[in-house]
């Protein structure tokens, strides 16, 4: 029965179909990303913004056909998602060997990331809205409320600082070639490359400091230090130091909206 499941799985993930959505996905995490970039760009020069997905998303809504689009990506997102199930149910990798338990774990965990983005992304094509910061704030109320609260607020800013570090290596190590069908001399070229490094070490930047305001909260037994990425802008915007940080956070995320176009076109799906 395993087996079987585990075959069916297999020709579910490889339908056509599937794969369209998930690449519209890529598509569609791509364009967040600029748009966040630009709102981050903004905030710099004094233009303030809610620079986050909520943040992202409403600027779409806003936008002529933002409804079609944000239903397009709330469709794209819920491919990944149930794209990423299936590959850590079957334990395929294209071009690579079978995945380890650690990689089918990973798959989960981005399973989940994307549904999440389904949600969020379907709140406002359906008409509504949500706050990131304000959601994060909460959930770290919620943390800090529970036995050990603050053992718990301080595990989560640790996963959170090890996803930073995750993103880095792979930037550095250009680990996300693995994802990407073709080669750095060929098919991928050299501007997906270093958009690729550029990208996933914007993002690690960015996750860094909304894992150690994690950890100050839990320091400070004070949840609203925790509000995610939007929190983390505005508490360095206003400053040299956090200018250029935030200057560097929105190239990052310029370079990883390019990265995931060209990933929309080239994934290894």
């Amino acid at each position: 029965m395993t087996h079987t499941a585990a075959e069916v799985a297999s020709d579910v993930s490889d339908h056509p179909a599937l794969e369209m959505l998930a690449r519209a996905g890529y598509a569609v995490n791509g364009l967040l990303h600029l748009l966040i970039a630009a709102i981050v760009g903004g905030i710099v020069v004094g233009q303030g913004g809610e620079a986050d997905q909520s943040g992202a998303l409403q600027a779409v809504a806003e936008a002529p056909l933002g409804g079609i689009m944000l239903w397009i990506g709330t469709v794209g997102y819920v491919g990944l998602a149930i794209w990423q199930v299936l590959d850590a149910v079957t334990g395929y990798r294209p071009g690579r060997d079978a995945a380890t338990v650690a990689d089918r774990a990973k798959d989960v965990a981005k399973a989940g990331v994307y549904a999440v983005l389904a949600w969020t992304t379907w709140r406002f094509a359906s008409g509504g809205s949500t706050d990131s910061g304000q959601s994060t704030a909460d959930f770290t109320t919620t943390l800090m409320g529970a036995p050990w609260g603050q053992a718990l607020v301080a595990a989560v800013a640790i996963a959170v600082l090890g996803v930073a570090g995750y993103h880095a290596w792979k930037g550095v190590t250009r680990g996300f070639l693995d994802d990407l069908e073709g080669n750095a001399d060929g098919t991928l070229g050299r501007a997906v490359i270093v958009a690729g490094t550029a990208g996933y070490l914007g993002k690690a930047l960015a996750l860094a400091i909304v894992g150690a305001l994690f950890g100050w909260a839990a320091w400070t037994t004070d949840p609203s230090d925790a509000t995610g990425l939007d929190g983390a802008v505005q508490a360095l915007s206003g400053n040299t130091g956090g200018a250029v940080t935030l200057s560097l956070i929105a190239v990052g995320f310029v370079a990883y909206g390019l990265y995931s176009f060209a990933r929309a076109r080239y994934a290894r799906l």
